[in-house]
């Protein structure tokens, strides 16, 4: 082939590369803005209208802390992907009400943790008071959460499962599953069992739905709830309080 022909033809096929890599990254950053789940509007506006929780807005993330004062244990909360993180505040304002922790809720690049290389410390250090941080994810952020796990003193696992190995290490874990979750099934849950360290807590909710971990609506491919919105609170509330003492 002439030299000049065959850089007609490199041009052609890396300009139909190059296009096709355009036409990739938009139809990512479309499909990411796309179907996000919204917070439902009632439970939002009880926390925030809840004189015993403070709520600080970050570009990195959204900040529930108790009123009272500084709290030693925290949790940093990545959500599942393409739901809104606002979705998650009001299953979460018991920890901060009652058990008096911080709660960091991660807002993702893209609505997507796989997107989100940023390190913990971009999110821990949103509260600096806190010395002890749990980490933890709902779905696709439980997965993330697992790789940050190293970096944490304990892991909570929302309707998640990890896939990276953390069997070997001596982190406490929470599993918190439910019984009618369609999508983080608990098959799918004992099947990646062991990845986690033997003594991890496993705790299926009876009743519990995929979309029961939060409060933005039903969710395609799930299953129906059984249980009340409240009644999953209160048991997400209660379980992470007592890993909470065992680490103060």
């Amino acid at each position: 082939m002439p030299p000049k022909r065959r850089r007609r033809v490199l041009r052609w096929i890396f300009g139909i590369l190059g296009g096709l890599v355009i036409a990739a990254v938009v139809g990512i950053l479309v499909w990411s803005q796309v179907g996000v789940m919204a917070a439902e509007p009632e439970p939002l506006a009880a926390v925030r209208t809840d004189d015993r929780i403070t709520i600080t807005d970050d570009s990195a993330g959204i900040v529930m802390a108790p009123s009272a004062g500084e709290s030693d244990v925290g949790l940093v909360f990545i959500p599942g992907a393409k739901v809104d993180p606002w979705g998650y505040a009001a299953t979460l304002s018991g920890l901060v009400a009652d058990d008096e922790m911080t709660v960091v809720i991660t807002k993702p690049w893209l609505n997507l943790a796989f997107f989100d290389l940023r390190g913990l410390s971009s999110f821990t250090d949103l509260a600096p008071g806190v010395t002890t941080w749990m980490v933890g994810g709902h779905s696709l952020g439980g997965v993330r959460s697992c790789q940050l796990a190293a970096d944490a003193d304990a892991l909570v696992l929302f309707a998640s499962y990890c896939a990276t190995d953390v069997s070997s290490t001596d982190l406490p874990v929470l599993s918190l599953s439910g019984s009618e979750d369609g999508l983080s099934t608990p098959e799918k849950i004992a099947e990646a069992r062991h990845l986690l360290p033997a003594d991890a807590e496993m705790v299926e909710i009876p009743g519990a739905s995929h979309a029961s971990f939060g409060a933005y609506g039903p969710q395609a491919g799930d299953g129906t709830p059984t249980a009340t919105a409240a009644d999953v609170d209160a048991i997400i509330t209660e379980q992470i309080g007592d890993l909470a003492a065992q680490l103060r």
